[in-house]
């Protein structure tokens, strides 16, 4: 018996496969180059490469892995394929397709459809071997300069009760033992309040204000923060170990195409004529939500 998930996911792609029954099915021509027929439904031909797009859509591959026609997942996806275009085949049967509210859907989808191919088209072309290396230079050589802190936390309620912090490790207490026992940061105070590696850039600003030049093995507070009464100790200070050019590959190509995304939005919202109707009245729109800039994260080193 085919489980529930299987029946949502081909319910999903209902839209999708009545578009593409709407079309007809007797086209034996491959969509690709050297690809596959794996499967016939109703005189329409199944490819390898719609059972592939189906892993890709559901994240079980990624788009440039490969996926084994001979393998269990790929007879689960196309058997999941199948479901599809049987389900938008009845669904054609008993007109379901003509409604307004279905067209508008479809055509929801189509556009989705053409906005992804201009983006592989026009976009991740222009993602080059030489600007993913110019951008992890970049990133090497700012990693060059930060310094990587690894610190303990021990977390108060009140000021009163840091200060008596304080006074247990000035009389020579393990900084681990105060932090199992009286601090009230449950992430950390198990493991004796390790608060790992991290640089100053990324931490909360009243933390990186206090040990901006401290050196290691001190003591920094009591202060205030957020979340109570911190003090802090210093532990180690190491320059920042960057990540490979294969490990930072991901995050770089992701950052060009939100790059390349964000420009030919600005381009396309220039030439347009677009209003954004809100509150009844007119408010011209000017920036594209669609691809937010976002900077290649730095992987953890630690």
């Amino acid at each position: 018996m085919r489980s529930s998930r299987l029946l949502f996911s081909a319910l999903l792609a209902l839209s999708l496969t009545v578009a593409a029954c709407g079309r007809g099915g007797g086209d034996d021509r491959p969509p690709e180059p050297g690809d596959r027929a794996v499967a016939r439904v109703q005189n329409e031909t199944i490819w390898a490469s719609d059972v592939k797009r189906e892993a890709v859509a559901q994240g079980l591959v990624g788009e440039g892995e490969p996926l084994d026609v001979t393998s269990d997942l790929f007879r689960r996806v196309l058997d999941e394929v199948i479901d599809q275009k049987l389900l938008a085949s009845e669904a054609e049967r008993r007109g379901l397709d003509n409604s307004a509210l279905a067209q508008r859907r479809l055509e929801a989808t189509r556009e989705r459809i053409l906005g992804d191919m201009l983006v592989e088209t026009v976009v991740n072309n222009t993602i080059s071997e030489r600007k993913v290396e110019e951008l992890y230079q970049e990133q090497l050589r700012l990693a060059r300069t930060s310094e990587e802190i690894r610190t303990r936390l021990i977390l108060s309620r009140t000021r009163a009760e840091a200060d008596a912090v304080i006074g247990i490790l000035a009389q020579g207490a393990a900084f681990e033992a105060v932090a199992m026992e009286r601090s009230i940061d449950e992430a950390t105070r198990f493991s004796g309040g390790d608060l790992g590696y991290s640089t100053l850039d990324v931490m909360p600003q009243a933390y990186a204000n206090a040990l901006r030049g401290q050196p290691a093995g001190s003591t920094v507070g009591p202060f205030q923060t957020e979340g109570g009464w911190a003090v802090l100790r210093v532990e180690d200070r190491r320059r920042e170990t960057p990540p490979t050019l294969e490990q930072a590959r991901p995050q770089i190509v992701r950052y060009l195409t939100y790059e390349g995304v964000r420009q030919l939005l600005e381009e396309l919202r220039g030439r347009a004529d677009v209003d954004v109707l809100l509150n009844g009245e007119a408010a011209r729109s000017q920036e594209p939500a669609s691809a937010p800039p976002a900077a290649p994260a730095k992987a953890d080193a630690s």
